[in-house]
C-alpha cells in the first residue's frame, strides 16, 4: 500500500513540475507578446510579433495580434498620407489666395484715384474693409501651413522669457489702449532663462495677447513666475467651458471672433509643444485662463 502511495506522490510531483514548467513557458511567452506589442506600437516597423514557445494558444494569440497590427499599420499609413495631403492642400490654398487678393487691392487703389460719387466711395470702403480682413485671414492660414510643415526648424537659444514678454506687451500697447484695457502685469524680477526659439516665443505671446483682446470683457492679467509658468487670464462672459476647451482646436471659432480663422491658439499650441513646453486653458466663474509652462530641462 505504501508503495502505491509513493508512486502516486511521485506521479503527482512529476505532473506538478510539468505544469510549473508549462506555466513558466506561458508566462515568458506572455511577456514576449506584451513587450513586442508595446515596441511595435512605438516604432514604425513591419516586423511582426514572434514568441519562443510552441504553445498553440500563445501562438494563436500572437497571430491574432499580428493580424490587428497589420490593419493598424494600414490605417496609420492612410492617416499619415491624408495628413500630408491636407497640409499640402492648406499650403496651396493659402498661397493661391494671396495672388488674387493682391490684385484686388491693386484695383481698389486705382479706383480710389478716380472721381466717384459718395455712394461709390462708401461701397469701395466696405469692399476694402472686407478685403483687408480676408488678407489677414489668408496670411494667418499661410503662416499656419508653414509652421505645421516645418516642425524641425525650431532654433534653440538662451532666451530670457521676461524680456520677450515685455516686448510683446509693449507691441500691443496701442491696441490695448484703444480697447481701454490696462493689464495687470506681474513679471518675476529674476531672469527666467530657457532654451527656446525667440521668434516662436514672440509669436506665441502675440497670439495669446490677441486672444485676450478678442474675448476679454475689458480686463487682462499676465503673470510670469520664477519657475517658467505664465498665466494670461481675463473675464470672458461670451465664452463657456465647452468653448474654452476647444480654443486650441484647428479652425475653431466662436461667434465673438468671426474675423478669425481659429488658428491663433492652435499655432501657439504647436509652437509651445515644439519647444518642449505645455499649454492649456481653463474656464471658471466666467474667467478664462491660458497656462503656459516651460521647464528648465
Amino acid at each position: 500500500m505504501e508503495e502505491w502511495l509513493w508512486v502516486f506522490v511521485c506521479v503527482m510531483a512529476v505532473i506538478a513540475v510539468v505544469l510549473l514548467v508549462k506555466i513558466c513557458i506561458m508566462q515568458k511567452a506572455a511577456r514576449e507578446v506584451a513587450d513586442a506589442f508595446t515596441d511595435r506600437l512605438i516604432t514604425d516597423t513591419n516586423t511582426l510579433i514572434t514568441i519562443s514557445c510552441n504553445d498553440r494558444h500563445m501562438r494563436y494569440l500572437a497571430n491574432t495580434i499580428n493580424r490587428e497590427l497589420r490593419e493598424l499599420r494600414t490605417q496609420r499609413r492612410r492617416f499619415q498620407q491624408g495628413d500630408m495631403e491636407l497640409k499640402k492642400a492648406v499650403t496651396n490654398i493659402s498661397h493661391d489666395l494671396r495672388t488674387p487678393l493682391t490684385a484686388i487691392c491693386g484695383y481698389l487703389e486705382l479706383l480710389e484715384q478716380e472721381e466717384k460719387s459718395e455712394a461709390v466711395n462708401r461701397y469701395i470702403g466696405i469692399i476694402k474693409e472686407r478685403v483687408d480682413i480676408l488678407t489677414r485671414l489668408s496670411e494667418e492660414l499661410f503662416r499656419y501651413s508653414v509652421i505645421i510643415s516645418t516642425k524641425d526648424n525650431i532654433i534653440r537659444e538662451q532666451v530670457i522669457i521676461n524680456t520677450v514678454l515685455e516686448e510683446s506687451i509693449a507691441a500691443f500697447y496701442t491696441v490695448l489702449t484703444e480697447r481701454h484695457m490696462i493689464p495687470m502685469i506681474q513679471i518675476s524680477e529674476s531672469k527666467v532663462v530657457r532654451m527656446l526659439d525667440h521668434a516662436a516665443l514672440s509669436r506665441v505671446f502675440s497670439n495669446l495677447l490677441s486672444n485676450a483682446i478678442k474675448y476679454s470683457d475689458g480686463d487682462l492679467q499676465i503673470v510670469l513666475s520664477d519657475n517658467g509658468k505664465l498665466i494670461f487670464s481675463n473675464m470672458a462672459s461670451g465664452l463657456d467651458m465647452i468653448q474654452a476647451e476647444r480654443l486650441f482646436d484647428r479652425f475653431y471659432t466662436v461667434e465673438t471672433a468671426r474675423k478669425s480663422t481659429g488658428l491663433g491658439l492652435s499655432i501657439s499650441k504647436t509652437l509651445v509643444e515644439q519647444m518642449g513646453g505645455s499649454i492649456s486653458a481653463d474656464y471658471e466663474n466666467g474667467r478664462l485662463s491660458i497656462h503656459v509652462f516651460f521647464s528648465e530641462t
